[in-house]
């Protein structure tokens, strides 16, 4: 198969700050001169040629989740977790605070109400755990003393709605439970939730998924701790983020499809929204809406030739580059024989939902080429444990492909990190750490 080798930028020098949360900063170690940096017997671990041609998809098993590089999270279960006997989650999200000098891991994503077999037509919400480390132990957060008849670590959901009160909105129109003329009945599902801290206080950003009234990313701002309460933004009580436009499921009404999957960037006092595939704004200052409601900014990116659809956009910096990560099915192309990937629109089956990524010096761009950071690790966020160490999440997507196999599904839909490797100053390259040799 032909490879391409990566052009990194130039080289960075002396680097100096490792970004915990997308945002606050902490001393790394200073790296080495970029010469020979990331080669066989240096300092950092090569990074590989890429497949030929643009789009390929690189499906190297050494670049997988395995039993040295992850681990799926032993999150406290819920009373509808309790037959599976483990928390089903999509859109895994971890990340870590410090937080009065402790460190505090935060873990959330997109789960299903008791009793459904996914999270559509209708789930109950956003649920919370946080661990003192990332190994665990991973508890709910404790919400019995807001809500005792809901259950514990439940920290926003439709079911909410009586709490809106004048002046201050939780659950807005478009938000609430709706039912249909009989396709699905009840309907009305939340997605892919982050938690940030920003300025002391906690924000949790989400998506009305495909089955609500109106489809969308929005902000839930806490009035006190991480449990909350959380109330909806003041720029969300009308609809979601940016503009509306034609996508999704036919069954989504005209002019109710908006940007899905909103994340959060943290740098200095600034924060930004990241909308997928590839749009941004900065909020305001107040951090109740965007700064630009309407014609937001792109990112400069290197797409494929054709563009595939990409989802769950999302920037983490590291050692003062950005690295801007989307998930996109790998669409088996070969044989058995002879096995490969394209990550090109139509170019074949679904087979794995990875995670790539590229590479900046600016927010904004522009990114370098894509590549493979994780093979089967899409739909993910960065974040650094507090020694350092980079990880990603992961879920194994049970929706097609791989992880849709029968004898595969029964473990897929999991709230699991993989460890990640950065392959030094030259290459610049943060992708799923490979067997040490």
């Amino acid at each position: 198969m032909k490879r391409r080798e990566f052009m990194g930028a130039a080289a960075a020098g002396t680097l100096s700050a490792v970004v915990l949360g997308g945002g606050a900063a902490a001393a790394a170690p200073a790296a080495g001169p970029a010469a020979g940096a990331g080669a066989p017997g240096g300092p950092f671990p090569p990074a590989w040629p890429d497949p030929e041609p643009y789009g390929a998809a690189d499906g190297r098993p050494e670049l997988g989740l395995r039993d040295d590089n992850s681990f799926v999270l032993d999150l406290e279960l819920r009373p509808q977790d309790a037959e599976l006997g483990r928390v089903w989650m999509r859109d895994t999200y971890v990340n870590r605070f410090e937080v009065d000098g402790r460190s505090v891991y935060v873990a959330t994503g997109t789960t299903r109400a008791a009793g459904r077999p996914n999270a559509a037509p209708w789930n109950d919400g956003l649920y919370l755990w946080t661990a003192p480390a990332l190994e665990g132990p991973w508890t709910l957060v404790d919400t019995t003393g807001l809500r005792p008849d809901q259950t514990k670590g439940k920290v926003w959901s439709p079911e909410f709605v009586g709490e809106n009160a004048p002046g201050r909105t939780v659950v807005a129109p478009w938000q609430e439970y709706w039912t249909d003329d009989g396709r699905f009945g009840k309907r009305g599902n939340v997605w892919a939730p982050e938690v940030h801290r920003f300025r002391d206080t906690w924000y949790i950003v989400a998506c009305m998924g495909d089955h609500s009234t109106k489809v969308g990313s929005f902000l839930l701002v806490s009035e006190g701790g991480i449990e909350g309460p959380y109330r909806l933004a003041q720029g969300n009580v009308a609809k979601p983020f940016g503009e509306s436009f034609v996508g999704g499921p036919g069954w989504i009404a005209p002019g109710a499809y908006h940007h899905i999957d909103g994340s959060m960037f943290v740098e200095d006092d600034a924060a930004w929204l990241v909308l997928h595939n590839d749009l941004y704004a900065r909020f305001t200052d107040d951090m109740e809406d965007i700064t630009t409601p309407t014609d937001l900014p792109e990112f400069v990116q290197t797409p494929y030739e054709p563009e595939p659809y990409l989802e769950g956009a999302y920037v983490q910096k590291y050692r003062g580059r950005y690295y801007l990560m989307h998930a996109v099915w790998a669409c088996r192309t070969g044989t058995e024989d002879d096995p490969a990937w394209s990550y090109l629109a139509g170019s074949g089956p679904k087979d794995q939902y990875d995670a790539v990524v590229a590479v900046a010096d600016r927010f904004e761009g522009p990114y370098s080429e894509r590549y493979t950071a994780g093979v089967g690790a899409g739909h993910n966020n960065m974040f650094v444990d507090e020694r350092g160490d980079v990880w990603a999440t992961f879920f194994r997507n049970p929706a097609n492909g791989h992880w849709a196999d029968p004898s595969r599904i029964a473990d897929g839909a999991v709230p699991g990190v993989v460890r990640l490797e950065w392959t030094g100053p030259h290459s610049r390259r943060l992708n799923a750490a490979r067997p040490r040799r």
